[in-house]
């Protein structure tokens, strides 16, 4: 709310001062002024507007700064977000026993690639596709890829941090 308060703050103060400017000028070229204003005035005017300027010029700047570091926080959180969603995904294609042909595959149908796309990229067969997918799909206790996708967004959007499964395996 401030923010958008600080830009009508320098659009106002900026058309304030324009109008000034031009307004001077425009009565200056076409005489529209009968009794001209004392020079004290003229000079007090300009003053307020020049003021009205640099504020303007210091507002603009100030609203410029908010918005470079708005974005970088932005572009902070999604490289977080997609770090978190990458370590996700290698924790999830662990715990399916996913092999390194259907991790591949996984990856490429979240990214929403066809079948066609896959094949292509991986240099195999659209049936050898399918039946990875197939297997990814048995695999995660899916029946698609949209249920698929949606096993990884309700992950992240979890309020309470994922368990961690300690292997229990007996000691030889």
């Amino acid at each position: 709310m401030t923010g958008r308060l600080a830009l009508i703050a320098i659009f106002v103060v900026q058309a304030l001062c324009a109008f000034f400017f031009v307004s001077d000028i425009l009565s200056s070229v076409f005489g529209l002024r009968d009794t001209p204003i004392s020079w004290e005035m003229r000079e007090l005017m300009e003053i307020g507007a020049a003021v009205g300027l640099v504020l303007g010029l210091i507002l603009g700047a100030l609203a410029l700064r908010k918005s470079f570091q708005a974005r970088h926080r932005a572009e902070e959180r999604l490289r977080r977000a997609s770090a978190d969603f990458r370590a996700l995904m290698v924790e999830r294609f662990g715990e399916w026993g996913l092999t390194p042909a259907e991790r591949d595959v996984a990856l490429f149908a979240i990214k929403g690639m066809s079948i066609a796309e896959i094949a292509a990229l991986r240099s195999t067969s659209e049936g050898t596709v399918k039946a990875q997918t197939n297997a990814i799909y048995r695999k995660a206790g899916v029946s698609g890829r949209s249920q698929l996708l949606s096993l990884f967004i309700e992950d992240l959007m979890r309020d309470d941090p994922l368990p961690v499964v300690e292997d229990k395996a007996p000691a030889a």
